[in-house]
């Protein structure tokens, strides 16, 4: 398996995603630069969470149109698997490659801290590793988390089975949602289930030093169906 991870202007976590995935691939991690208009060729594509370009102008618009994104889009097109972290999941939107929007969190604060998500759609590539229902505790760390979606969107994204994961309680029956996103919606997927969108930081919970390991079972998905 081949991965490549994107790094922009103001990333954080692209070295933090660089080292999760090598760690559950057994193997180097590409690290391609916004400014390129290339890339090798590669089975997995990974947008990683950050504050690219400082959130100016809005979360991930000046990325989704970086030189490197016109590649991105155009392997995604083709079926290459793409994950979106946080603002990697706020450039997808911006990109076109997920519908909605993430709006400010409902409370008008930065929100950094563990929370609950549940697993709803465990049949995909980035979820084969769970099973459905499974609770996991991963951690959040954004400002601009709260998906939005219109009616008819929403309805597709439903009746398609393309919410990934939904924020919710320890028992995982009551809601929980700390941005306010509409349906409890922490992540979702493209029409394919080719592209996965998450507010949650799967590499903050991929080592026992991290506190949980909750997160690596979304890279070794992965790693399992790429390799």
């Amino acid at each position: 398996m081949k991965a490549s991870v994107i790094v922009f202007p103001g990333s954080n976590c692209d070295r933090d995603i660089q080292v999760a995935l090598a760690n559950s691939m057994g193997g180097p991690v590409e690290m391609v630069w916004h400014g390129q208009t290339e890339m090798a060729q590669t089975d997995l594509i990974v947008l990683p969470g950050g504050f690219s370009y400082g959130d100016y102008l809005r979360c991930g618009a000046m990325s989704a149109r970086s030189p490197i994104m016109r590649e991105v889009v155009a392997r995604a097109q083709q079926g290459v698997a793409v994950l979106g972290i946080c603002n990697g999941f706020q450039i997808l939107l911006e990109a076109g490659l997920l519908p909605g929007a993430l709006l400010l969190n409902a409370g008008r604060n930065f929100v950094c801290r563990d929370i609950n998500i549940r697993v709803e759609n465990s049949q995909t590539q980035f979820t084969s590793r769970y099973e459905q229902g499974q609770i996991l505790r991963i951690p959040v760390a954004h400002h601009d988390g709260q998906y939005f979606a219109d009616p008819d969107t929403l309805a597709e994204l439903q009746a398609g089975d393309r919410i990934a994961f939904r924020y919710c309680g320890s028992a995982g029956d009551e809601s929980a949602n700390p941005n306010g996103s509409i349906d409890d919606i922490a992540g979702i997927f493209n029409d394919r289930r080719t592209v996965l969108g998450l507010m949650p930081h799967p590499e903050r919970a991929a080592d026992p030093l991290h506190g949980g390991t909750d997160g690596r079972g979304l890279l070794d998905s992965l790693v399992s169906a790429l390799s």
